[in-house]
């Protein structure tokens, strides 16, 4: 196990009836004056929004919304949301929602206090040094951005779908109530469910030796996945799938999983091309890219992948050719994305063969584009083939 910094200073409350406790949190962590963010109109038909601010009206806590925010969350919002945030004097961002939402309030509250582009901390031409509080009110299991250092916003011009990452941005608290994931179509509860184990192989998939422990909280972390899944989507009200999910969705995202290993994170960067060209969801889009990038990779280290297949997905390990078993194993996790109804071909989300040249030169806009991934450095010409092996 290499070396770490861990630092995850975010409160979680976490159950039915915490969203009741949105005020109190609120003062405690500084705020007078709020901006809450919000999607489309769930919020508002799953009684979510109501209860918050029923919750800060009793705290006598000032609010205002900025709706609207859509998936791939996009850098015209932000601008919104910072201009409204000055012209207000307001003073804490409260994201109602899910990854989305998030990442537009983090996004915003770097943006509030610096002279620039908050787009300048996105392409590497400054780092964020303050930020309004930024928390949290959980309605989808998914980006785990409730607990994470990162942010994923794409810009309006160019579509170029960008990270930021750092522990200035991780929400001051996160209210987690399953209960608002019940009302989520399957779709959404898969996707978000796709998006949780690829975070996971991110770091799974790892040159790091002796991280027997953290392999271990992955592959719990997965099973749990795996299981909880299948349950909540053919009875949505299955509290104790959506629990699972919910909570497996944070820790899969917040790095106690992923400490002291050097993490990979291709499929996602590919992806980040994927969902730009065709603005699919991003779990959908994950579905499709991990399985073809394990498929390229496997052979770097074929003895960690027949390990994924064994203790995820109980394949049997073939001693004699241990290959066989780590093919299973990748098998198995498209088999897997498939039964819950997602897409896993390039076809299934509306990509062309076509635009991977396009994909890959997109992608060789953004700073330090190639080559990118750890467990592999994936170059032009690979990134080209893992494309293709996503139209099969």
């Amino acid at each position: 196990m290499d070396n770490f910094d861990f630092y995850s200073p975010t409160y979680f409350a976490f159950g039915d009836g915490q969203e009741k406790r949105a005020g109190e949190l609120v003062r405690r962590f500084g705020g007078s004056r709020v901006l809450i963010v919000t999607g489309g109109g769930s919020v508002h038909r799953n009684g979510a929004f109501d209860a918050i601010a029923s919750s800060l009206d009793e705290a006598g806590i000032l609010y205002m919304e900025l709706s609207g925010v859509q998936p791939n969350p996009r850098s015209s919002k932000v601008y919104e949301g910072i201009e409204l945030c000055r012209r207000e004097n307001l003073d804490f961002l409260l994201a109602v929602g899910g990854g989305s939402a998030i990442d537009t309030a983090k996004a915003i509250g770097v943006g509030v206090p610096y002279q620039g582009d908050f787009w300048d901390f996105f392409c590497a031409k400054a780092q964020p040094t303050a930020t309004l509080p930024v928390a949290t009110v959980l309605t989808i299991s998914a980006a785990g951005s409730e607990g994470s250092n990162s942010c994923v916003i794409t810009k309006d011009e160019g579509m170029l779908k960008w990270s930021m990452n750092l522990d200035l941005i991780r929400p001051k608290f996160s209210i987690l109530n399953p209960k608002y994931t019940c009302t989520l179509p399957a779709y959404q509860t898969a996707s978000g469910a796709v998006d949780m184990m690829s975070h996971i192989c991110e770091r799974y998939f790892t040159n790091t030796t002796d991280v027997a422990l953290t392999d271990r909280l992955c592959e719990a972390l997965l099973r749990t996945i795996i299981e909880a899944a299948p349950r909540a989507i053919a009875d949505p009200n299955d509290y104790a799938a959506r629990a699972d999910l919910m909570w497996a969705g944070m820790l899969a995202h917040n790095n106690s999983c992923g400490i002291g290993r050097v993490q990979d994170w291709a499929s996602h960067q590919i992806e980040h091309e994927l969902s730009s060209f065709y603005d699919c969801a991003h779990g959908a889009g994950l579905a499709v890219v991990t399985p073809a990038w394990m498929e390229y990779v496997y052979r770097h280290d074929i003895t960690r992948f027949a390990q994924f297949a064994v203790r995820v997905f109980g394949c049997e390990m073939n001693f004699v050719n241990p290959e066989a078993t780590a093919l299973e194993g990748i098998q198995r996790l498209r088999e897997f994305f498939r039964s819950l109804g997602m897409p896993v071909t390039f076809a299934e989300i509306g990509a062309k063969a076509e635009d991977i040249p396009d994909m890959v030169a997109h992608r060789a806009q953004k700073p330090n584009g190639f080559p990118f991934g750890n467990f592999v450095k994936i170059h032009p010409d690979d990134m080209t083939e893992i494309c293709r092996l996503c139209c099969r």
